[in-house]
């Protein structure tokens, strides 16, 4: 896997965000998946529970994206996302945050087991 890949792969996670597409999320994230936010610990169900009431993202934009190769198996990605919340269907002012995310290739599919991140200051 390459960074554009791996890139490829973040952005469909956003995507998903984007369209509301709870079995996309699903389907890209570990069952043991966790995630680090500054409002806690979530796993695979909390972020994928995040749609249940629809799109949660209006628009994104993925910058300064970085990879650390870990093995052949797993590949570590950092990126700043500029964001848009969307709140009762109205998007929100832009957001941004450094993101890491941890994928790894399992039965032959690559899938996020791990993300943390950060706001930007």
């Amino acid at each position: 896997m390459d960074l554009q890949g791996l890139v490829d792969l973040e952005t469909t996670v956003w995507d998903a965000l984007v369209r509301g597409d709870v079995d996309a999320d699903v389907r890209l994230l570990s069952a043991d998946f966790l995630g680090v936010y500054s409002s806690g610990f979530a796993g695979r169900a909390d972020h994928a529970g995040q749609l249940d009431g629809g799109p949660t993202i209006a628009a994104f934009e993925l910058h300064d994206a970085r990879t650390i190769r870990l093995s052949d198996e797993h590949m570590l990605l950092s990126y700043r996302a500029q964001y848009q919340r969307l709140v009762g269907g109205v998007a929100q002012p832009n957001e941004s945050m450094y993101v890491t995310s941890l994928w790894s290739r399992r039965s032959g599919e690559w899938v996020n087991v791990f993300s943390q991140d950060t706001p930007a200051g």
